[in-house]
């Protein structure tokens, strides 16, 4: 239902509805919770290679949208219930990440354990196959992250079946199997020059698999260097570290950073996947829509934009969610809620078009005026984020004086309406999401698109993830030093094959040695880190990236800060300005309605010193008092109800 265009979706959505009803509709339930299938009907449905392939349709339902980066450190949209901060303060009854995950593995082990007892031509069914690898491991990977080691399940499991009642196994046993099926798809997967017709988009392909793979040992490789060492982290529950259960021929940080170079260098080298750059077709489409190109990368769907670019037109997402308007909206409420409204620390973390902070570039404006601090700066802020002042569509054809009408002007459009599209910034109620600056990220402006209906793609691997796992790897392979006279962790070469292009496309200057050897502070490292906190912010990688790297417990207990009210000691425009769109004389500015007031004093926002200090003067939407991440929240609690029912599951630390 989600890897066909509109030409074959019909069809093939029919015959995988039929296919649910027959064989997984069990895959909905806990696998602790099943009963054994009938065997008469896996017999039945498990004879011919169509039914493995509607099987490994049937996987992609795992995939959805990602909310990860919601009030995190680069987020000021809080949520209202006791996981605001996007970690849990106590351990759940019952937990989705734990349940979903194993049931999805059940049907992902029948397809892998039917293909083992077909009696046909192998090679019929060997991508179908590949494919129920693939899934086994990125539903293992899923509970990786979030409590270490698990009871690892290869096979379909009944109420008897020793994996019910046994304990975790380590954190090395699951990274081990899941590289295991990773390395087992890659060999029965279809290269994307095979697949990629236009009638399969979305459907997983060697160079997805690569660029999961290379996902997987970033992550391990680095977990294991800087956070197997934080006190009492437990990988099984068991013993410290990643727990004591070690494959033999369990690879080295330095031989995971190592594959995972060369496994994004593989997808990097296809010929594949390209980044999106089409500032020249929307520039001429209509004046100012080129600065806002990466914008509508996230956005594309049939009169999505002024160049009339389409889904076909973007080949940089390496492996997607595929959603269509007629057959499978996302059904979220992206647009009215706009989720990855920026904080103070992301909009400083925003480089200039020198390539340098704000703190050191000559070219940073400030912020006394409302529209100095996007002057000059990248083109994924001023693309991705609403300018004070300046005209935006809304979406679908009521909200916010409805969608773009990209045959009329602005002026033209509000004569019809009388609505009023300058976007200025909220700040009169800190209840509502958007205060103070308001995010565009996945957020339409389709004029054929209400909230809800929104139905353009997901990356779930994009190229630019996979050029920064590339240059991660490199820099960490190099000692990662920091800015030490004469050290070259990275080569120049690497970072112009990587970093640099990714920079070019925002309109930024390229990364060198010399651009950074001025400024103590900053480091090859650092700015890689930097790269991928603003490229991939609001994709589900924020709170992992913070965990890996062993500084989430300093990063996620500061204060959360927005637009600078004042500025060196006197008000700024946000203060001071009357509001432009009430006739009542208020200020744009409400004081009253944010009791944590404006900071009082200079601040380190991050452990990075290259990262831009909070000044005096801004307006604090979450204090550090009420950021209560600890230690124990690198691995999340198991929950309460597995425990209840499986013993040998030892709790994590802390918990």
């Amino acid at each position: 239902m989600i890897i066909m265009n509109k030409i074959n979706l019909n069809m093939k959505t029919i015959l995988m509805t039929l296919l649910s009803a027959m064989i997984v509709l069990s895959s909905c339930e806990d696998y602790l919770e099943q009963d054994p299938k009938d065997e008469l009907t896996e017999a039945i449905y498990f004879t011919k290679p169509e039914h493995f392939e509607y099987a490994s349709y049937n996987l992609y339902g795992a995939l959805g949208w990602d909310d990860g980066d919601e009030a995190s450190d680069l987020c000021s949209n809080l949520a209202d219930d006791d996981v605001a901060h996007g970690y849990s303060v106590a351990a759940l009854d019952d937990d989705d990440y734990w349940k979903k995950p194993y049931s999805r593995l059940r049907a992902v082990n029948e397809l892998i354990q039917k293909a083992e007892e077909y009696t046909g031509d192998k090679d019929e069914i060997a991508e179908y196959l590949g494919v129920g690898y693939f899934f086994r491991a990125w539903n293992h990977f899923i509970m990786l992250k979030r409590y270490g080691g698990v009871p690892i399940v290869t096979r379909v499991l009944d109420v008897d079946s020793e994996e019910v009642y046994g304990p975790r196994n380590s954190r090395y046993e699951v990274v081990y199997q899941i590289l295991t099926d990773l390395d087992m798809a890659i060999e029965r997967l279809r290269f994307e020059s095979d697949i990629n017709d236009g009638t399969e988009t979305g459907m997983v392909s060697v160079e997805a698999a690569k660029a999961f793979k290379a996902r997987v040992l970033l992550y391990e490789a680095t977990w294991e260097k800087y956070v197997s060492d934080i006190e009492y982290l437990d990988g099984d529950g068991i013993e410290a570290g990643a727990g004591s259960n070690k494959p033999e021929g369990y690879p080295s940080i330095t031989d995971m950073l190592t594959d995972a170079k060369q496994a994004a260098l593989d997808v990097m080298s296809s010929g594949e996947f390209e980044l999106w750059d089409k500032r020249a077709q929307l520039e001429a489409a209509g004046a100012g829509y080129g600065d806002r190109h990466i914008y509508y990368m996230f956005t594309l769907e049939d009169g999505s934009n002024p160049a009339g670019l389409s889904k076909s037109d973007n080949k940089e997402f390496v492996f997607q969610t595929v959603y269509d308007y007629t057959y499978k909206q996302i059904r979220q409420n992206l647009s009215h809620s706009m989720k990855f409204t920026p904080s103070r620390k992301l909009m400083d973390m925003y480089l200039c078009k020198d390539g340098l902070p704000v703190q050191y570039s000559s070219e940073f404006k400030g912020y006394r005026n409302m529209t100095d601090e996007f002057e000059n700066r990248d083109l994924r802020l001023v693309g991705l984020v609403s300018e004070p002042g300046k005209q935006y569509w809304g979406y679908g054809a009521s909200a916010r004086g409805g969608g773009a009408r990209y045959d009329k002007t602005f002026e033209e459009v509000e004569l019809e309406t009388s609505y009023d599209y300058t976007y200025w910034p909220q700040l009169l109620n800190n209840a509502e999401r958007g205060v103070g600056y308001s995010g565009l990220k996945f957020v339409t402006e389709n004029y054929n698109r209400e909230t809800n209906t929104e139905s353009y793609n997901y990356p779930q691997i994009r190229l630019a993830e996979v050029m920064l796992i590339y240059a991660e790897a490199a820099c960490e392979l190099g000692g990662g030093q920091l800015n030490v006279s004469g050290a070259t962790p990275i080569s120049q070469g690497d970072l112009d094959m990587t970093i640099n292009k990714i920079r070019a496309r925002a309109g930024v200057a390229p990364l060198t040695y010399d651009l950074i050897a001025p400024y103590p502070e900053l480091t090859m490292l650092g700015e890689i880190r930097r790269e991928r906190a603003i490229e991939l912010y609001g994709e589900g990688h924020r709170y992992d990236d913070l965990k890996r790297w062993g500084i989430a417990y300093d990063e996620l207990r500061r204060s959360t800060c927005l637009n600078y009210i004042q500025y060196e000691g006197t008000s700024t425009e946000y203060e001071t300005m009357v509001h432009p769109q009430y006739e009542d004389g208020r200020m744009l500015f409400d004081a009253s309605v944010f009791p944590n007031g404006l900071t009082s004093g200079e601040s380190a926002t991050s452990s990075y010193a290259g990262i831009a200090p909070t000044k005096p003067g801004a307006l604090i939407i979450d204090d550090a008092s009420v950021r209560s991440f600890r230690v124990a929240n690198y691995l999340e609690p198991i929950p309460k109800n597995q425990i209840e029912l499986n013993p040998a599951l030892v709790q994590n630390p802390g918990w």
